[in-house]
């Protein structure tokens, strides 16, 4: 079974009832603007418009049959998880959000849903992913900036939501938000380039020395893209560390226990990660279906050398049991 564990997607209907029934949500707008739907949260600027193809089921299920993908593990569009909310508000905006994943998904059988939970309040995220597991979710993808633009996901206030994955045996994926709070990633497209790297790195860093998988062992965290600046950097992580005696937790124990996927583009830098942490704390990723994301995933895997068993964990196998995917097992 090959598993594509990094992709969007955002449910035709959960618009269309958005349009219909405004008044759920007092602090969501929606427009339509250059033939595109955008949304705007609590009095924020708008959305960029949410692209056709994350809706498009036709094209998704050809392109899976083209790349030869059995299962997609689909996560929502960063930009409307609408962490500016209100904490109540937005814990039913993800309970809205995720219906309507949970019955768009179930269009496609290819499909694994992942739920979004509001990371403006460790109480009510803890409360969301309880309800979402419980419904049948294969877990949860959340962004790097709680408050929306800045925060730490190592705010002592998040702690409800890590020790809820934490005991529910949980796989979270952690994903860059869009605007990364630097002007010099304003042209070039730098912001998709390097600013969704740097904003990774810096989050899951701070998890790293903040021991969050020393304290909360029984989740499961997967880094977006390779997993940014991380594997590069461990050894200036662990001299910070180092030059720091007690005050910080060791990265590196916090590394071993990160997962990543192959988001990456070059062989050469994949087979680096493999080395760094083990092909089994790799998975198969394409960041369907935007257009810097990989369009042809399976490429790189067959490009890097690989032994038989790091290839088959890394398209599937490792996938299916952190994702419980046709009864795999519970990550351990």
């Amino acid at each position: 079974m090959i598993v594509d564990c990094h992709a969007h997607f955002v449910p035709t209907g959960m618009l269309e009832r958005l349009a219909a029934e405004r008044r759920l949500f007092p602090s969501v707008t929606l427009s339509a603007e250059g033939g595109g739907k955008r949304l705007a949260f609590a009095g924020g600027a708008p959305t960029r418009p949410v692209a056709p193809a994350l809706s498009d089921l036709a094209k998704r299920r050809a392109w899976l049959a083209a790349q030869g993908i059995d299962r997609q593990v689909v996560g929502g569009w960063l930009d409307l998880f609408g962490y500016e909310l209100p904490a109540e508000e937005g814990a039913d905006w993800c309970r809205f959000m995720n219906e309507a994943m949970r019955e768009g998904a179930a269009a496609l059988p290819h499909f694994a849903p992942l739920a979004s939970v509001p990371l403006q309040s460790g109480r009510l995220a803890a409360r969301v992913l309880e309800e979402a597991l419980d419904a049948g979710f294969h877990g949860a993808m959340i962004g790097t900036q709680p408050k929306g633009v800045g925060g730490g996901l190592d705010d002592p206030d998040l702690d409800p939501f890590w020790e809820t994955a934490s005991a529910r045996q949980a796989t979270i994926f952690l994903h860059p938000m869009f605007a990364c709070g630097d002007d010099r990633l304003g042209d070039y497209d730098l912001v998709n380039a390097v600013g969704r790297l740097t904003d990774t790195t810096v989050a899951a860093a701070r998890l790293l020395f903040s021991g969050h998988l020393q304290r909360f062992p029984g989740l499961s965290l997967i880094v977006s893209h390779g997993g940014a600046a991380l594997p590069y950097a461990l050894g200036r992580l662990r001299r910070n560390h180092a030059i720091h005696p007690g005050q910080y937790a060791d990265p590196l124990e916090g590394f071993r226990r990160l997962y990543f996927d192959t988001v990456l583009f070059e062989a050469r830098t994949l087979r680096f990660l493999c080395d760094v942490a083990g092909a089994g704390k790799v998975l198969l990723g394409s960041d369907h279906p935007f257009p810097i994301g990989d369009s042809a995933p399976l490429r790189i895997v067959e490009e890097t050398p690989l032994g038989a068993a790091e290839r088959s964990a890394i398209l599937g196998e490792t996938a299916a049991r952190l994702f419980r995917l046709e009864g795999g097992a519970p990550a351990g």
